[in-house]
């Protein structure tokens, strides 16, 4: 590869895949396991209502649009924040602040994520073509949020929100309050949760300005705000147990995820975020894949054909 390849940030021979794996890890693309899960229950349970099978193709769409879409947020996220990573010790290392991956690089593969959302979307049907540009706007919104709210973790909550609406759109091509339910859960936990992680850049973020709840109101306010949140979620998702007729294993799939909020505020505290990235990752990662596990046995002894 020579010099000036590099600095344009054009891959020599053989290194296009290291790009590629570079700019993965840069978006994160593991994290999906959080939002997926609850748009696919949303989808199949339409799909449940709808015809009573599995559609295939019209869940390969959505999972291209949510992993699009996602791709996309999160790889702005990067480029809009990389100064403030650069001054925070826990985000100095991140790819677009070492130069593992270029800015232009970072927009390209952006603007290819986007493409494909804008595909799926388009595939899918007209509604959800015509509502794409929507869901963009707080994916781009949130990232600037930190520097004119105190509260960006309610526009992560709103973004997060649309996954599970998105994906009853995608089978009916109308709106449905039962997504809209399970979307509002779906925002507070992702929220709640994004409370508890910003804890670890109190002392970062109010050296440089950036707002939060955990910068504004200390560790325990955001802790209590977390726990809050997280209580509101179960709520919801009752509410839409009870509002699509789930049976009994969807119960159980909202009481294992009970069970999981009380581990997570139980070994992350003001005074102890030793486990906070056991919370973060391990727990969060849990809640979204059981509740989904639990909500399609419950699904398929209901009669979700395979199609």
């Amino acid at each position: 590869m020579t010099a000036e390849a590099s600095a344009l940030g054009t891959p020599g021979p053989g290194q296009g895949a290291g790009h590629v794996r570079a700019f993965l890890r840069l978006v994160m693309i593991e994290h999906s396991v959080f939002a997926l899960p609850f748009a696919y229950t949303a989808t199949l349970t339409a799909m449940f209502l709808d015809e009573g099978s599995v559609d295939w193709w019209t869940l390969l769409l959505v999972t291209l649009a949510m992993v699009g879409l996602r791709t996309f947020a999160m790889a702005a996220n990067r480029i809009i924040d990389r100064e403030i990573d650069a001054r925070n010790p826990r985000t100095a290392g991140r790819e677009l602040v070492t130069g593992a991956v270029s800015v232009r690089a970072a927009w390209s593969g952006a603007l290819v994520a986007l493409a494909v959302f804008l595909g799926a979307a388009a595939l899918l049907n007209p509604l959800c073509l015509a509502l794409a540009p929507v869901a963009v706007v707080p994916m781009v919104v949130y990232p600037y949020g930190k520097r004119f709210t105190d509260f960006p973790h309610a526009i992560l909550g709103i973004a997060q929100a649309m996954g599970p609406v998105g994906g009853w759109l995608a089978v009916t091509g109308a709106w449905s309050w039962d997504a809209a339910l399970l979307g509002l859960a779906v925002g507070l936990w992702i929220g709640g949760f994004d409370l508890i992680y910003a804890c670890q850049d109190v002392a970062s973020d109010r050296a440089g300005g950036v707002r939060s709840v955990p910068a504004r109101f200390g560790i325990a306010g955001a802790l209590y705000g977390a726990r809050a949140c997280h209580v509101l979620t179960l709520g919801l998702l009752a509410w839409y147990a009870m509002a699509t007729e789930g049976g009994p294993f969807l119960w159980a799939g909202v009481a294992v995820v009970a069970a999981a909020f009380a581990y997570e505020h139980a070994i992350v505290t003001p005074r102890d975020l030793s486990r906070l990235n056991r919370a973060f990752f391990t727990v969060n990662g849990f809640v979204g894949i059981s509740l989904f596990a639990f909500a399609l046995l419950d699904l398929a002894v209901r009669g979700l054909g395979a199609g």
